[in-house]
């Protein structure tokens, strides 16, 4: 799971509440090295699997980390099984691919866990059996072999930071926050969410939270909610949005309800603009080196980088706003 900016909204331009996640690539050089420039060519084949397990296949975000571990598969030699549920909120079925997964008799699975907790127990049994299992994107809350995310507190008070200011530039100290979650009780929105809230009532206390709504990753809902808190609320000057599909919703409330020049908004994730394809990169060379055992970094943080009108169309920036995709099996 970072990313942000505030534009004025129109659909064409949803895109621009993004806050990047930019993964530094410091582990392909050392894959394997020194027995070999590539992915261990000589070793059976088995030895050279690994699946990645995205939450969704529904979504241009998990597409791009599917094309990111589809393309270090193709760079160092690894064969890359590609998958994932066809949503967000269906756990179950992402427990069913990890347990495929197991059976496949794959030597390390990378894995974007739906729930910081459901999956621990199978995460338990693929680990029991030697497979190394690396997390991207959200924490579980049992041992794995490696983390690649973003430090959501982090860039949660980032975000607070971002809108905070931009209303400040409007003159505006005092006034209500929506805060528009997708969903109730993931460790990755959780962490947002704490971080924005902390950090606001630090820096901006005259900025009162007042509203979270919870939206089950649904843009439409996402869009009724924030048209109803729009009407309860009049003293409210800014939303948080948590993802890029609450972010969605609230672009699309805005643009209905002709505020986007009342209300601030900063949003995370929007669709495919975090650079997912180095969660997936990066993930799949973190599996191959611990399967080899070789040693792989147990947390990498990516940082996050901020996303604005100003820097929107910088070849840096395009490369993480328009990252290629692909689509995994369900």
């Amino acid at each position: 799971m970072s990313r942000f900016f505030k534009t004025p909204f129109t659909l064409s331009t949803v895109a621009a509440i993004a806050l990047v996640t930019l993964i530094i690539g410091v582990l392909a050089g050392r894959l394997f090295a020194p027995t070999s420039t590539r992915a261990n060519a000589n070793a059976p084949a088995s030895s050279n699997r690994a699946d990645v397990i995205v939450k969704s296949t529904d979504s241009q975000f998990w597409q791009a980390m599917l094309a990111g571990a589809q393309a270090a598969g193709k760079d160092w030699g690894i064969q890359v099984g590609l998958f994932g549920a066809t949503s967000e909120a269906d756990v179950s079925a992402q427990l069913g691919l990890v347990e495929n997964s197991m059976s496949r008799n794959v030597k390390a699975i990378v894995l974007a866990a739906s729930s910081s907790q459901a999956l621990n127990g199978v995460i338990d049994r693929a680990r029991s059996q030697n497979i190394k299992v690396i997390t991207v994107d959200t924490k579980v809350t049992t041992a794995s072999d490696g983390f690649i995310g973003t430090d959501n507190n982090k860039a949660g008070a980032q975000a607070a930071d971002r809108l905070g200011e931009l209303l400040q530039k409007k003159g505006v100290t005092t006034g209500k926050i929506l805060i528009e979650s997708s969903v109730a009780g993931l460790q990755t929105i959780v962490d947002r969410d704490s971080g924005f809230q902390v950090e606001l009532k630090t820096r901006f206390p005259g900025l009162q939270v007042t509203a979270h709504r919870y939206n089950n990753n649904d843009t439409p809902t996402a869009l009724s909610q924030t048209n109803d808190v729009l009407s309860a609320n009049p003293g409210l000057v800014g939303i948080y949005a948590d993802n890029n599909v609450s972010a969605d919703g609230v672009a699309q409330s805005l643009q209905e309800n002709k505020a986007q020049d009342r209300i601030v908004a900063i949003g995370f994730d929007s669709d495919p603009h975090q650079n997912p394809y180095y969660f997936g990169y990066q993930g799949v060379l973190a599996a191959a080196m611990s399967a080899q055992g070789r040693f792989a970094p147990p947390s990498l943080d990516p940082g996050a980088v901020l996303v604005a009108l100003d820097n929107m169309n910088t070849p840096a920036v395009q490369k993480l706003l328009n990252p290629p995709t692909t689509k995994g099996e369900g």
